[in-house]
């Protein structure tokens, strides 16, 4: 019995997870670029059960029972293992303004594959984003809303001197003085990157950014646009009623184990 307590605290445990992840989704509908988390859930690592201590005896069928014969497995619950973002390419859509700016996705080599813009966080290290809501900053830099400088191939931060700039389809970025070509890098498994807040890392061992050009992956820049979260509303709504729903049921299971516990001590325990 008391095994079963953990067993639907587990699964109350997971669906809350799974609804602050929905909601964390929901928040994000209106933000551009971002990329909807997906829980995966699996079970608890499965217990092999063997009948110890007995002796053989004879069955009906005559047949004897061996001691310390396997019974089974037993699953103990599950739970969040991770949440892993879906790079589906999101709606694009006009803005107007000048420094916007959208990755359109042609074809690429892996399924998982996905192509970024290459910024810089506050130490300076390279993070990558989908997020082209760029501004300029007061010396002329091409920035995130965040203050983060956008690089160019070379890893630099790009210079436009204002907002007199064009950007080409290629991600080439020309203005008076000159042009820098943007740090549009393509990631064979998008899914090993590693959320920062508004950012992308590529920190953890065996993720590599390439160019788009040498891997095979093709795209488009098109600017005064900007893509949007691939979130969608409706779905996003239903999986949460959904995880509502199996939370309760748990919550239910766990409520009649606790009733059924309360019997055994206060009702059972007194007829001894």
């Amino acid at each position: 019995m008391l095994r079963g307590f953990y067993t639907a605290a587990s699964g109350m445990i997971a669906q809350q997870r799974n609804q602050e992840m929905i909601s964390n989704n929901l928040a994000n509908v209106n933000t551009p670029g971002f990329k909807a988390d997906q829980a995966t859930l699996r079970s608890f690592p499965e217990l092999l059960m063997k009948q110890m201590g007995t002796k053989s005896v004879p069955t009906t069928n005559g047949l004897q029972l061996k001691e310390n014969r396997t019974i089974g497995s037993l699953s103990t619950g599950v739970y969040a293992q991770e949440s892993i973002p879906n790079f589906q390419q999101g709606p694009i859509r006009e803005t107007g303004i000048i420094t916007d700016l959208a990755i359109v996705d042609g074809e690429k080599p892996e399924e998982m594959g996905g192509i970024f813009f290459s910024v810089a966080n506050d130490n300076g290290d390279i993070r990558y984003t989908r997020n082209g809501n760029f501004t300029v900053d007061g010396e002329g830099f091409l920035t995130t809303n965040e203050g983060h400088y956008v690089l160019d191939q070379a890893g630099n931060p790009i210079q436009t001197n204002g907002l007199d700039f064009v950007v080409t389809t290629n991600g080439m970025v020309q203005f008076e003085d000159g042009n820098a070509l943007l740090g549009i890098v393509y990631i064979a498994n998008a899914n090993d990157l590693i959320k920062e807040g508004n950012l992308l890392s590529a920190d953890e061992a065996g993720v590599e950014a390439e160019d788009p050009a040498t891997a095979g992956a093709n795209f488009s820049v098109l600017q005064q646009t900007l893509e949007s979260s691939n979130v969608n509303p409706l779905q996003a709504m239903t999986e949460m009623m959904q995880a509502y729903r199996t939370f309760e049921q748990n919550q239910r299971v766990l409520k009649t184990y606790d009733e059924s516990m309360g019997k055994a001590v206060n009702e059972i325990g007194r007829l001894g």
